[in-house]
């Protein structure tokens, strides 16, 4: 590991193709223009909507715009995720945001318009006109949000505030991944490399614990620098909530970000209370690993370096893509095909340069395929994020491909269950192709770490988030050393008295992206546990199973989740799949803790 490449040193095989969105920036231009010209057209509508033909009518124009924002979005804001300096894109990103809100401002009465009719009214409409059938689910979830929505002054102003209210995000983003610089640190070695966002999981996963605990205190010794600066950042982004969630009607910022998914904020509490009740199995986790590690003391810097002493093999991308085509094939032909679309086709984006979003995502806009950012780094977590993307890839693809646009959209709820899937899948492919209990003890390692970071961090990460948003809702005062407390004492409860609590984990709260958008993180872990059941029935039961999920990816948005996983075979409504997956989270522990003292 050297300095970082520029992105014009990429080659481009190893791109994403985004100009299959616009075939170039000259196209995006052209299409920012039309959007311009086309907010007349929605300002017509006003005062219009007196019939189902009407309704129609300015359903299908707000649609049209909206897929061009949509396109526009997309292009400008990936475009700018390849380098984040790049002032170009990041001229052409602000200028999507701004087209997006100023459109959002002028249809701003198009729903207060429809909420002002009577609610049988607009059933009947549904019934009786041709065409408005497709737009049945969002009607009735409008009707559903008719205490929250305001008169259409009032909504004008909400949306010409969205630009604004992104501030916080934006500010986040930019200092985070364009402009903190972390130093260099000695790798294994004793050459010195530099500590970026991508690289730093990797070197925590280093057998040398020297390279561990230099990574993690460079990180958060960064951070820590910056901490008024991150606290304000982030404070600010919860009042942002809050003002919208007030403004709406809402009790609650939780109750606002959940009542999209028609999700009870007893949902997201029974959560935290089934893990608080199994954070036994973790401070058990943590034992085991102690031991397994051979360390008089575990740290915080200790959680991510694999309990097995295995030579793991540097894995190039083309035995990624086997390693994942060959655990998904339970999921069947079709799928594989559409998948290798996504291999040969543009969609990836592999290596990490300089400038360059950290991490790993998937995005996508209606007509075209989805997209997948990978920071690929050639280690098996590598292979199991590149199976992770593609499980988000394959739910848009399937929903685009079988949904009209306005349902096509699916919520982030769900889409956690397709890319966790992939894992479980991708998992169980893996263990039962080795007979090396070495190598088991690695794969089952590797998994529990997983259930670890997806179920119990990200539930902590929920919990973090709803103490400062209730600090916040009762009006106190919160400053950056009672973020960091609040983030620590978390810490000792989760990971219990068997590992030290670095003080400096206190400051991990200010890495963590998803907090700018709030109550987001729970859903890994509902979403993890959901993937862990669906995985299991497709495994057991073959082709009927299967069919019940493949017909959930081609859903999209076109019914509320719990409904939807529901049909597919899981009810998250109760809390019985979170204990189901602690018992499989139990039965890892007691195999691995078995191969260990066999290996010992």
């Amino acid at each position: 590991m050297g300095k970082l490449p520029t992105r014009a040193e990429i080659p481009a095989e190893l791109k994403w193709k985004l100009e299959d969105i616009f075939a170039t920036d000259e196209a995006f231009l052209q299409t920012l223009q039309e959007l311009k010209d086309g907010k007349q057209r929605i300002l017509d509508l006003r005062g219009t909507i007196t019939s189902g033909e009407a309704l129609l009518h300015a359903l299908k124009v707000r649609d049209e715009l909206r897929l061009l924002v949509d396109r526009t979005i997309t292009y400008s804001f990936m475009r700018k995720d390849e380098d984040n300096a790049n002032t170009k894109y990041q001229g052409f990103a602000d200028q999507a945001a701004a087209m997006a809100v100023e459109l959002n401002s002028a249809a701003a009465f198009l729903e207060p318009e429809i909420l002002s009719l009577q609610p049988d009214v607009v059933r009947g409409w549904i019934e009786a006109i041709p065409g408005l059938e497709v737009y049945r689910h969002y009607l009735e979830d409008l009707l559903r949000t008719k205490p929250h929505i305001l008169p259409a002054e009032q909504e004008e102003l909400l949306a010409a505030a969205g630009e604004l209210a992104s501030a916080p995000g934006n500010i986040y983003r930019m200092f985070s991944d364009a402009d903190l610089r972390f130093p260099d640190i000695q790798n294994e070695a004793g050459d010195m490399v530099e500590l970026t966002h991508g690289r730093y999981i990797k070197f925590l996963e280093s057998r040398d614990p020297r390279v561990r605990e230099a990574a993690f205190k460079a990180m958060y010794e960064t951070y820590s620098a910056w901490k008024n600066t991150m606290a304000v950042t982030y404070i600010s982004a919860v009042k942002k909530e809050l003002y919208f969630s007030r403004a709406r009607k809402y009790n609650s910022s939780l109750e606002a970000a959940l009542f999209e998914d028609n999700v009870d904020p007893q949902v997201y509490t029974n959560l935290i209370k089934t893990i608080h009740d199994h954070l036994h199995l973790l401070h058990r986790y943590v034992r085991v690993r102690k031991k397994l590690l051979g360390l008089d003391e575990l740290h915080m810097w200790d959680l991510y370096v694999p309990m097995v002493d295995l030579e793991e093999e540097q894995l190039p991308r083309e035995q990624a893509v086997d390693m994942v085509r060959q655990g998904l094939q339970p999921l069947g032909e079709q799928y594989l095909g559409d998948l290798d679309q996504a291999f040969g086709g543009g969609w990836i984006d592999w290596m990490e340069n300089r400038g360059k979003t950290s991490g790993a995502y998937s995005w996508g806009t209606y007509g075209v395929h989805p997209f997948v950012l990978m920071n690929y780094q050639g280690n098996l977590k590598d292979v199991f994020t590149l199976a992770h993307e593609l499980g988000h890839a394959m739910h848009t693809y399937y929903s685009n491909k079988n949904q009209e646009f306005p349902n096509a959209d699916y919520t982030i709820f769900v889409a956690e269950v397709a890319s966790t899937l992939n894992e479980a899948l991708l998992n169980d492919d893996l263990l039962k192709k080795t007979t090396d209990p070495q190598r088991r003890a690695y794969l089952l390692n590797h998994y529990l770490d997983e259930f670890r970071g997806t179920v119990f961090r990200q539930t902590m990460f929920a919990e973090f988030e709803m103490i400062v948003h209730d600090k916040v809702g009762r009006g106190e005062a919160v400053t950056c050393e009672q973020l960091m407390e609040i983030y620590y004492d978390l810490n000792k409860k989760y990971f219990g008295d068997g590992i030290v609590v670095d003080e400096l984990i206190a400051m991990e709260w200010a890495r963590i992206p998803h907090f700018y958008r709030p109550f987001y993180v729970y859903k890994y872990a509902t979403g993890f546990s959901a993937a862990a059941a669906l995985a299991r029935q497709i495994l057991d039961e073959g082709e009927p199973a299967r069919e019940r999920y493949l017909t959930f990816l081609g859903s999209g948005g076109s019914d509320y989740p719990l409904n939807l996983l529901r049909r597919a075979g899981v009810d998250l409504s109760k809390p019985e799949p979170i204990v189901q997956a602690m018992q499989v989270f139990a039965e890892l522990l007691d195999e691995l803790e078995k191969l260990g003292e066999a290996l010992a």
